[in-house]
This record gives structure tokens, sequence and C-alpha cells, in this order.
């Protein structure tokens, strides 16, 4: 029986299969291919049929990798010849995920496509780790961006991110962590509290809790590695470990 193509975009989360959503659990259910990502927890996947085929797409630094076309290509191929297909992405589909892209590309075909959002990891990894990104008195505002751009370079965005007082998520930004830094340097910002966050809400996660001055040693002193997100601002002094460096930095200023 030939079914009716459609396409479901899916946010999978920040990696924890339990922070999967009702709405996401079920589009896989109802899937006759699941194309996934590298970042997508091998437990999300038996939520699909066993008959279903499920196609590794995924796109990691270092190694072999589809590139977007091709996998825009897979997503309608696999749409007209079996139906439902749902690409699943890591966090959420429109926030660093080319999702849009992907609807885009589905929609020249006459592919209807429907979106089902995900746990964006810039807000519930730092959430998990009990940092919120806004509080009352300390940040009324934040940015979410990314650290490495299509060209490899940094973001213009985190020029104007670092002038500001929000607080600053930066995905995709670890290899630049050395740059990323001396922005934040360059505006003063030397005791700012930072967070580096690796593999956010999974049985790999690290973290390390510091200032603007510390955090590229603590970073490499924990072996913290990719995939993992960084956020600069007050908001990380509220998480339980940073007293101990307010209490030494503040100890200092006494003496001084």
């Amino acid at each position: 029986m030939i079914r009716e193509p459609k396409i479901t975009l899916v946010g999978a989360g920040p990696g924890d299969p339990e922070l999967l959503t009702i709405k996401a659990v079920n589009a896989l259910k109802a899937a006759d291919v699941v194309l996934y990502d590298a970042l997508v927890h091998e437990d999300v996947l038996a939520y699909a049929q066993p008959e279903a085929i499920k196609v590794y797409v995924g796109k990691r630094s270092g190694e072999h990798s589809y590139g977007q076309d091709t996998i825009n290509k897979l997503m309608v191929d696999y749409a007209l010849n079996y139906g439902h297909v749902v690409r699943l992405k890591g966090g959420d589909p429109f926030v660093f995920g080319r999702g849009y892209e992907e609807l885009d590309f589905a929609a020249g075909y006459s592919i209807p496509v429907s979106v089902v959002p995900g746990l964006s990891s810039s807000i519930s990894v730092p959430g998990l780790q009990q940092i919120p990104v806004t509080h009352r008195g300390l940040s009324e505002s934040f940015w979410v961006v990314t650290g490495t751009t299509a060209s490899g370079q940094i973001s213009n965005d985190l020029y104007e991110a670092a002038r500001s007082k929000a607080t600053v998520v930066v995905l995709m930004g670890l290899g630049k962590l050395k740059e990323i830094v001396k922005l934040f340097k360059n505006e003063g910002k030397h005791q700012l509290p930072v967070a580096a966050i690796q593999s956010g809400s999974t049985e790999n996660e690290k973290l390390a809790i510091g200032i603007v001055d510390t955090i590229v040693e603590l970073v490499e002193e924990k072996g913290i590695k990719a995939p993992a997100l960084l956020v600069f601002g007050e908001v990380v002094s509220l998480h339980p470990s940073f007293q101990p460096i307010r209490d030494f930095y503040q100890a200092l200023k006494e003496e001084l």
C-alpha cells in the first residue's frame, strides 16, 4: 500500500529521553521512516514501530556526515516512497536546527509538513542545573547565540551580546571558548560568572562553574568536551557551587 507522503519535524529535546513531549512520542509511533541526528539519544528511537526504517543522518564535527542538501533530498525521497517521515532533531528544530530549511524544501514538492517543538538545550540545560536564564534583579533578558557560524568564524552577535547585561547562552561555542572569553574580557567582565555544561541532561553530563578569567582553565581541567553549551551571566552565580567562588573574591576584595 502506498501511503500519503508527509513529514513531521520533531524536536527531541536536550538528550534525556524522558524530556521528549507526548506529541513527539505520538509522531514517532506513527512514523514509517525516522531520520535522526547525532544528538538524539538512542532510547528515543524505541518509541518508533519496529518495522519503521531508521536512518542516521547525524552531523558532528570531525566525523563523516551528511550535508544539509543530502538530508533534504533523503527526507523527501523517503516521504514520496514510504509515507510518513519523522525528521528527528536534537533540541528544537528551529533553534539552530535548520528546521525551516527542511520545511521549505519539502514545500517545494507539495509535501505537507508539521512541526513538533522540542525543549531547547539553551534553556532546559541551564535550568536542569538550577541556573535560570532570567531572574529578577540579575537578568531581564537572554541571548541565544551560535558560537561558530557556517564560515567557521565567531558570530558577530557575540560582540553585541558581550556588551549587554543579559544572560548569554552560547551553543556550539566550546571550540571558540578562548576567543569568546576575550570578548567579555575586552568589556571588563573578568569576574562575570560562567558555566560550561557538556551533554546536559544525559549520563555524560559534566559541569564547570567559574568566572570569565578562569573558565578556560576549568574546562580543560574537568575535560569538558563537545557537545557543550556556555552560559555567561550573573544568573550563574545562583548555582550552589558558585558560593565558594563568590566568597573567595569577596575576601580578596576586602584584603585590597
